[in-house]
């Protein structure tokens, strides 16, 4: 049984773009710090209500990371909690005089989608409990028997969100919300030298710049997984050679190029975890697919971030300091 009125639901979808934020009388704590310090406290609500809802559980965790991990500034100042928001008009009921409602008597008389979920006789967004049951509740009336394509299209209308939220569920209902633990991105057991060459000039294929930090290593030095995530990319790029790219829960974006070869069991959509070997030191690239041997063997390894409406790379040093730094454990996964 869910809380919404169905036949309004198509009249006020979600937006978590254009919305004002109800404040309760006489809160004074930073919202924005509150939800940050709670967001590892979510699962056990995800679960509850995706348990309730027959939602999975990643799915509400996937949703709400991507539409935080997006918004901008303004974004943030006027929606000060964490994840996924609901505009005013739908939580409230279309018909509702008062859009910044928070009664859940009037809220279901006039169909709105705010609950009071935990029973403290407010519907309110900031409240993380009241905001994740309403959106279970959503997506359940609206995917019915069909998948839940639909509901995430309707959500965000925009298939890299798509690709990011159902990623972002099957890395969380594997490692957890926030999987600890990073790894430098060669095995330390062979000998390899870091140049830090972030932002350097290269001229093979136009004037650009060098988009992350080159580990020389020897021909088939393995190559790992520095963090949890999943397989975005593999194949073949002219400027890359053999190259694979592995994005995490947090969005971030690791790109690891010039490989001779990929290891065994390691495919586009696998999910990888600190330490996996992925590939093999190698020096492809600068041609057509096979083209090798225009430099010395290394591993090509940036990140990079984004947040919904841009990207960018940023120089990796100090973080493979700190990975260098950690004991390394080395994987392989069976084929």
């Amino acid at each position: 049984m869910g809380f919404l009125n169905k036949p309004k639901l198509q009249v006020f979808l979600a937006t978590f773009c254009s919305f004002t934020i109800f404040v309760p009388w006489g809160q004074t704590t930073s919202i924005a710090q509150a939800a940050t310090k709670a967001e590892i406290k979510l699962q056990p609500i995800y679960e509850q209500y995706g348990k309730r809802f027959d939602v999975p559980w990643g799915i509400l965790a996937g949703i709400d990371r991507y539409a935080e991990l997006s918004k901008t500034k303004a974004d943030r100042n006027e929606h000060p909690f964490y994840g996924y928001a609901f505009d005013d008009v739908a939580w409230s009921g279309l018909s509702n005089p008062n859009s910044h409602d928070i009664d859940p008597m009037t809220i279901s008389l006039f169909g709105g989608l705010g609950v009071d979920a935990n029973r403290d006789r407010i519907a309110s967004q900031i409240e993380a409990e009241d905001r994740i049951a309403a959106l279970a509740s959503w997506i359940d009336l609206e995917s019915g028997e069909s998948d839940l394509d639909e509901c995430v299209w309707a959500l965000f209308q925009d298939p890299v969100a798509m690709d990011r939220v159902f990623a972002f569920s099957r890395i969380f209902e594997t490692f957890g919300l926030h999987p600890e633990g990073h790894c430098f991105p060669v095995d330390k057991r062979y000998n390899y030298t870091v140049k830090h060459t972030f932002g350097a000039g290269r001229s093979f294929g136009g004037r650009r710049i060098h988009e992350g930090v080159d580990i020389f290593a020897s021909y088939g030095t393995p190559v790992l997984a520095c963090s949890y995530g999943y397989v975005e990319l593999m194949g073949w790029n002219r400027f890359g050679g053999w190259r694979v790219g592995i994005r995490d829960g947090d969005n971030y974006y690791y790109y690891y190029a010039h490989l001779s070869s990929f290891a065994k069991g390691v495919k586009q959509g696998s999910l990888v975890r600190p330490g996996q070997v992925i590939g093999y030191v190698g020096s492809t690239g600068y041609g057509p697919p096979g083209t090798a041997g225009k430099f010395p063997p290394h591993l090509h390894f940036g990140i990079y971030r984004e947040i919904g409406h841009r990207e960018w790379a940023f120089s990796p040093s100090s973080m493979l300091a700190s990975w260098e730094r950690q004991k390394q454990t080395v994987m392989r996964v069976k084929s």
